[in-house]
């Protein structure tokens, strides 16, 4: 083997590896994507189940109406909405470093082929990618701090309502025991 060949046999090799690092985070970023398409549907669910059970105590008598509840409802709506919303900017900004990620790759390709040696091109991608992942990472924190307001809403308020109930049905289990 000439060393011509062999120069070129291992620029080949270099180019493959370079076009192959960006798979990494291409790989990261669909399986973030999924995830997060998972938790949305699960918000959405949520949000649909929230919104059906505060309706149906705002159709009910102003006497038969546990104001209390209603507001939690509405604050966990509110919540739920919120929710929501962050994980479809997180979807949308994972879905552009995807592309970005993608045009990384195929850039490094393009570049060799063309004889080309502006390898700020695939370095400025790399990095506007890594951005793009990087607040939607920071999305996704924000979404799960949100989703965890609204269990501790939820949990406070079964607390306040039903602790002493649940105090007097364990007394008497706990009497019939002894």
């Amino acid at each position: 083997m000439e060393i011509a060949e062999f120069a070129t046999n291992m620029s080949t090799l270099t180019v493959l590896s370079a076009m192959i690092t960006p798979v990494v985070l291409i790989l990261a970023t669909g399986q973030l994507i999924l995830t997060t398409s998972q938790r949305l549907a699960r918000s959405i669910e949520r949000a649909r189940k929230i919104s059906d059970q505060f309706e149906e105590l705002i159709s009910k008598e102003a006497s038969q109406v546990n104001q209390e509840r209603k507001e939690l409802l509405y604050k966990l709506l509110y919540r739920a909405a919120n929710r929501s919303r962050k994980l479809q900017q997180t979807i949308s900004l994972l879905y552009v470093a995807l592309s970005v990620f993608v045009a990384t790759s195929v850039t490094i390709g393009l570049l060799e082929v063309l004889g080309y040696r502006a390898l700020w091109v695939p370095v400025a991608l790399g990095l506007f990618g890594t951005v793009f992942l990087f607040y939607a990472t920071i999305l996704l924190v924000a979404e799960t701090r949100v989703a965890l307001g609204a269990v501790d809403l939820e949990m406070n308020y079964l607390i306040r309502n039903y602790s002493r109930e649940m105090l007097t049905s364990s007394s008497k289990k706990e009497s019939r025991i002894s």
